[in-house]
């Protein structure tokens, strides 16, 4: 399994709120958020590690470039528009096959991650596995349309009668959705939730994984929030 980390945001309202350090070097119970990440996947199979951060962050870049890993690691520097532009980039230097992307600031129990992954390894019958989740507390959350097997039928941005789970920010595929983020980008779509519509309309075959809590930080008093819940037994 290979994996992509975006972390090329600004981190504006960490920052705002008296955070110093750049969001992915935001420490959770001692540990930089994208050094989390890094080592999750490292203890789940990972082939190879993709990062994009962006190119005004070289306290990130210093880091990054700083570790010592025992997979391959792609680092792109560059500053894009968007979470999809990310992955764009990302796409370009990634390795042919299957993959899980997310970014830095997206929390998660790694024993949930864990079986998260198992299951997609070993699925042979869809183009990707999306984590999603019954907890909402995102401040403009996707929602995620499933049938009775949990195959993904569409993505809304507002709720809808029999609503159960928004897009958790974890994305799980095959790189046979990379011909449609490039469809995407030259058709000017800077949505990654409009990605996302457009696999759906492309016939792509997605699947849904619920995980009971995924959190993202995006504010000062979100960190001692996931480090109580990852902490949490």
């Amino acid at each position: 399994m290979h994996y992509a980390i975006i972390a090329a945001g600004e981190g504006s309202r960490l920052a705002q709120e008296g955070v110093a350090r750049p969001k992915p070097l935001v420490e959770l119970n001692g540990e930089p958020m994208i050094l989390r990440l890094i080592n999750i996947f490292t203890r789940c199979n990972a082939q190879s590690i993709s990062i994009i951060i962006n190119d005004f962050m070289p306290e990130v870049k210093d880091f990054v470039k700083s570790l010592q890993l025992d997979v391959p690691l792609n680092l792109v520097i560059k500053s894009t528009p968007s979470s999809m532009h990310s992955f764009w980039e990302l796409s370009k230097v990634m390795a042919p096959g299957k993959f899980c992307l997310t970014t830095v600031d997206t929390i998660f129990r790694e024993e949930d991650f864990a079986r998260y992954i198992h299951a997609f390894e070993a699925d042979t019958s869809h183009d990707g596995m999306w984590a999603v989740t019954p907890f909402i507390e995102d401040e403009k959350p996707l929602y995620v349309d499933v049938d009775s097997k949990m195959n993904i039928k569409a993505f809304c941005d507002k709720e809808f009668d029999g609503a159960k789970y928004v897009s958790g920010g974890i994305y799980a595929m095959s790189d046979s959705a990379f011909p449609v983020l490039n469809d995407c980008i030259e058709q000017g779509i800077s949505r990654m939730r409009n990605f996302q519509r457009a696999l759906i309309a492309a016939g792509m075959r997605l699947k849904a994984f619920s995980i009971d809590k995924i959190i993202d930080v995006d504010h000062a008093s979100d960190i001692e929030v996931a480090q109580r819940f990852i902490n949490e037994k």
